[in-house]
């Protein structure tokens, strides 16, 4: 076992957890020195594509958090090199930390929508109205060129989730947003606080389906932080988390007010942390690819889409317009992200 950060601070913490492990203050020494199977890439955001340069080029197996990079065009460079790796480490599972699939009353949202029960998803919205940033080492998560912004670090989870909801490639986004209350008075090496703090987002999709995300990042004092409502031509469902409850609502059976209600079962979180026990699960399912051989359930495909969706967010409040997917992907980008759809179960060597 071993671990690597730059940071001594962090690597004292990590001492205290993980006693015995060999401690590396540069991940290239670490990738060289340890005899390791799989990593996990928890580095800054803008770290990610140089740091995966060398992991993917070690054959290791890698879970690398979210965002998959900060830019499109770094994300695009990742699906291709892990395309061009997998050819020499063909059982090598590259798996990408968008773990909100698995918060228990999401995961089961999902499976509500999958069974077919509310029909075809026609509407998706989701609302996170939450506490502002916690603090990094050096303050790196302050700054939009460190994060790719708000809409990509904190809100690539949301649009993976439209997207796998959906399953259709996203067309187009419209947003609105600014950084009204959060870090306004805050400077580091002169450098004022630019990170984003409310926004809302629609999202288009392939056959007529659309998605909104209401975030705001200053309102820690409400009852349920995050809220996922699906619609079809059937029916409803919704998710309400920390409450841990799913609502369904079926058109003819059911009116307002009046619903089926269900405390979603979490006995099987051994650690619930800070995501209602996603990434707890989110470890044990990459685990079990690597044990069983098979491709990871969230791919790089996955990270692209989710980090273009949320890029194009930025570009349409940067110039008050709407963004076509088109813009920041382009031909050969669109063609790297088709092999998975929406990115919905691509192997790690499509």
């Amino acid at each position: 076992m071993a671990y690597s950060d730059p940071f001594e601070g962090s690597r004292a913490a990590a001492a205290e957890l993980v006693p015995g492990a060999s401690a590396h203050a540069d991940h290239a020494d670490m990738l060289a020195d340890a005899e390791l199977d799989a990593v996990v890439v928890a580095s800054p955001n803008h770290t990610h594509r140089s740091v995966m340069d060398d992991v993917l080029t070690s054959g290791v197996h890698v879970l690398l958090e979210k965002p998959m990079c900060t830019t499109v065009t770094d994300c695009v460079a990742v699906v291709e090199q892990t395309t061009k790796t997998a050819r020499e480490f063909p059982n090598r599972v590259v798996q990408v930390g968008l773990e909100y699939r698995y918060m228990p009353a999401v995961a089961r949202l999902i499976d509500e929508v999958t069974s077919g029960s509310i029909g075809s998803p026609r509407m998706v919205a989701i609302r996170e109205h939450r506490f502002p940033f916690l603090e990094k080492v050096d303050n790196w998560n302050r700054f939009s060129a460190n994060t790719g912004g708000t809409l990509v670090e904190k809100c690539c989870h949301f649009f993976d989730l439209m997207n796998l909801i959906v399953d259709k490639r996203p067309v187009r986004v419209m947003a609105s947003g600014a950084q009204d209350v959060n870090h306004l008075d805050e400077v580091y090496d002169g450098r004022s606080s630019d990170i984003m703090d409310n926004a809302y987002v629609v999202v288009e999709y392939e056959g007529g389906s659309r998605a909104m995300l209401d975030l705001c990042m200053f309102a820690e004092a409400t009852y349920n932080q995050e809220e996922v409502s699906v619609v079809g031509e059937k029916g409803k469902v919704e998710a309400f988390l920390p409450e841990g409850i799913v609502r369904r609502g079926l058109r003819e059976k059911h009116w307002i007010g009046d619903v089926e209600s269900e405390l979603v079962d979490t006995s099987h979180i051994a650690y619930e942390g800070l995501h209602h026990g996603s990434s707890y699960v989110e470890h044990l399912e990459f685990i079990a690819a690597i044990e069983n051989g098979t491709p990871p359930p969230i791919t790089v495909v996955d990270g692209l889409w989710s980090v273009a969706v949320g890029a194009a967010a930025h570009l349409s409040i940067d110039e008050g317009r709407a963004v076509e997917l088109a813009e920041l992907l382009g031909p050969h980008g669109l063609e790297v992200g088709a092999t998975g759809g929406a990115g919905v179960g691509a192997g790690a060597a499509d």
